[in-house]
């Protein structure tokens, strides 16, 4: 049986440092305790990785990569809520049954969580617009070749200018984007809130503490990195220790006392 969300916003303190271990200590308890689940819901990840690497390398066609920037946000905050769910479950002494956890998951596409990924997605698509551009900006005028085997067009000038200013925007996008969903996420699936509420309450949690959480943005962004190195089999790894962690951070963080408008945390 799922709990019924609670009604209304929690009140937030403010984030430190060790809040960020001791997330990352009860994750790996999480993990230990019930590893099956964690690698359940990345096993999603990893074979669509699989499956859009095959594709990609047998057809030489990188316009799959696209399908994979829209399907991974798709199911992603999908598969954390399943990992949210798991991390609550033990924290509160209650069993770990698979078929009430699919149910909680499955429960969320009739709540917020459907709203929060169009916006991911949307954010997504304007990137790859924008990327195209950028490139078309920095190397529509260059002598035709293919830059998935002729490495050398980013050594030019113009080619690691186009690096650069897409690297300095995609990483704007990426911020934008754990702005709005590293506090939202955790926070529709305990509250019965409002997307836009809990993007708000999101992004004003990481504005008021900016070091831990950014931090915290580092840290999650280089470990995903170097878990998809090797095959993305680091992901079984990665993304439960994640998935878990996000939820004890949130945990850690909201007071339990109740207000019904979006605040800002509190300062410490």
């Amino acid at each position: 049986m799922q709990d019924t969300p609670k009604l209304g916003l929690p009140g937030m303190q403010a984030v430190t440092l060790p809040m960020l271990g001791e997330a990352l200590r009860r994750a790996w308890s999480d993990m230990r305790r019930a590893p099956l689940y964690g690698l359940f819901f990345a096993s999603a990840y990893v074979l669509i990785g699989w499956l859009l690497a095959a594709v990609t390398w047998g057809t030489g066609q990188s316009y799959w990569l696209i399908f994979a920037a829209v399907s991974f946000p798709l199911i992603g905050p999908f598969a954390a809520v399943g990992l949210y769910e798991v991390s609550r479950r033990l924290e509160r002494g209650r069993p770990l049954v698979l078929s009430e956890i699919l149910t909680v998951v499955l429960h969320q596409s009739r709540r917020q969580l459907p709203s929060i990924c169009a916006i991911v997605i949307f954010l997504f698509l304007f990137w790859f617009f924008l990327a195209h551009m950028i490139f078309a900006l920095f190397l529509g005028l260059s002598t035709m070749t293919n830059v998935s085997s002729s490495y050398e067009v980013f050594l030019t000038v113009n080619g690691m200018t186009m690096l650069l200013v897409g690297s300095i925007i995609g990483a704007g996008f990426a911020l934008l984007l754990y702005m709005i969903t590293v506090i939202s996420l955790p926070l529709l699936l305990d509250r019965e809130v409002d997307f836009v509420t809990a993007m708000i309450v999101s992004f004003t949690t990481v504005t008021l503490n900016p070091v831990p959480m950014l931090v915290w943005a580092v840290f999650i962004a280089v470990t995903t990195f170097v878990a998809l190195l090797p095959g993305f089999l680091g992901l079984f790894v990665t993304l439960p220790l994640l998935g878990h962690a996000t939820w004890h951070l949130y945990d850690q963080i909201q007071t339990g006392e109740v207000s019904f408008s979006p605040h800002a945390p509190a300062e410490g």
